[in-house]
């Protein structure tokens, strides 16, 4: 437990307004290694501190995801089960919300939430979770009110808005990014730029957004109207940086860390940190259901990076290999260009020729950059872990259920194989 919580702690200097400082990310890793590198010579420090420029590799053996013991059977605890239901619920609001006028749009609008295609829901499921995770005794929050101009009280009704809010704001990103990508699948069926074209496809996204405003000044919260912006607006930053970087961004880690929590880590962050604000909790409380989210958005990308390399089209509902086909440098690549800086000439020629990608691919399989991805992957997972370890003691049995889901989805992002 205690480890947990110094990681909490540490984690909390990585805020910093949304940013992520790459000295204090550097730090954190130093720090996060400590435990393993106390037993080891001075020289030994040193050398492991300086070869992986402030990111010495964690052992995942000494850095178990935190799981509690409890009495729960695994099906009990699937997290995704757990609020199965509610799940329906959000999933029919979605397509009852994604309506238009135009049959085009409306069934463009529509494409990724059918029945089939909706995909893991994975972030609603943590923002359904995290309601009840921080089901505590607090002051009784203000009323506010709908559309309509009546009270909305029902607090439950307002934190799954919050996640219909964050769906709909991934799908716009989705069908944006296809479009930039100029992908032709996703989620195993076609993309659709690829079906209905370039223009509908741009459209259907801002359609999305639009919707996702309306239902955001449904709930008349100004601070949490202000974090949802801040996100579309990190979004739209994060696909900026990827697409006009420099050749030395193009290779740095702290650049890649920042552009990753823009374009991933951002929404799940601060949709957690809505939703401890709608239930009217502390700064505090809400800041570490903001540091679980960001982490495990990090360690979700990370994951998704390598997967990138080790995964196969069926299992991705991609291409695989995606990323470096498009000339992104992704973390395994950085790594690899750590161990071997000849890389470095390969990726500054970029990715167009196919025979940039197999040398590339030569000198990955010859690093240690896949492992080192997921053992950063572990660090941002336990970090995850250690915010909900943090939150004020509870005795109800649904939120230290709840919480444990939480903990228990931080080990399933990074062991997941698609």
């Amino acid at each position: 437990m205690s480890f947990y919580r110094g990681l909490s702690r540490i984690s909390r200097n990585l805020r910093g307004g949304g940013s992520f400082n790459g000295s204090r990310f550097h730090s954190l890793q130093f720090l996060a290694s400590h435990k393993h590198h106390s037993s080891m010579g001075s020289t030994e420090k040193v050398r492991s501190f300086v070869f992986t420029k402030g990111l010495p590799a964690l052992h995942s053996s000494r850095y178990k995801i935190h799981q509690q013991s409890h009495s729960i059977s695994e099906d009990e605890l699937d997290p995704f089960s757990m609020v199965a239901d509610e799940l329906s619920l959000v999933a029919n609001n979605l397509r009852a919300m994604v309506v238009a006028e135009v049959p085009k749009l409306a069934s463009s609008a529509e494409y990724f939430f059918r029945m089939g295609v909706e995909g893991k829901r994975f972030r609603p499921t943590v923002l359904l979770l995290m309601s009840t995770a921080l089901n505590l005794s607090t002051p009784k929050p203000p009323h506010h009110f709908d559309q309509g101009g009546s009270v909305a009280t029902d607090l439950r009704t307002r934190q799954q808005c919050i996640a219909e809010i964050t769906e709909m704001i991934h799908v716009a990103s989705l069908l944006h990014d296809d479009v930039l990508d100029d992908a032709d699948t996703r989620r195993g069926i076609g993309s659709l730029n690829f079906v209905m074209g370039n223009k509908l496809a741009v459209l259907a996204g801002d359609f999305l957004l639009s919707r996702a405003c309306v239902a955001l000044a449904s709930l008349q919260n100004t601070e949490v109207v202000s974090l949802l912006a801040k996100v579309v607006e990190h979004l739209v930053t994060g696909e900026t940086m990827q697409m006009s970087t420099t050749a030395d961004q193009r290779c740095s880690m702290e650049y890649y860390m920042q552009k990753t929590y823009y374009k991933t880590a951002s929404l799940i962050s601060n949709s957690c940190k809505a939703i401890a604000i709608l239930a009217g909790q502390t700064a505090e409380v809400a800041m570490l259901a903001f540091d679980y989210g960001k982490n495990l958005g990090l360690a979700f990308q990370l994951i998704d990076d390598v997967l990138d390399f080790t995964g196969t089209s069926a299992s991705l509902g991609k291409g695989s290999l995606s990323d470096i086909r498009h000339g992104i440098v992704t973390a395994p690549i950085l790594f690899a260009m750590e161990e071997f800086p000849q890389l470095r000439a390969i990726v500054d020629k970029g990715f167009d020729n196919p025979d940039n990608v197999d040398i590339a691919l030569e000198y990955l399989g010859k690093s240690r950059g896949i492992q080192r991805t997921k053992d950063l992957a572990v660090m941002h997972a336990n970090l995850a872990a250690a915010a909900i370890d943090s939150l004020p003691d509870s005795d109800d049995e649904e939120v230290k259920k709840s919480r444990r889901a939480l903990v228990h989805l931080t080990q399933r992002v990074i062991t997941r194989t698609k």
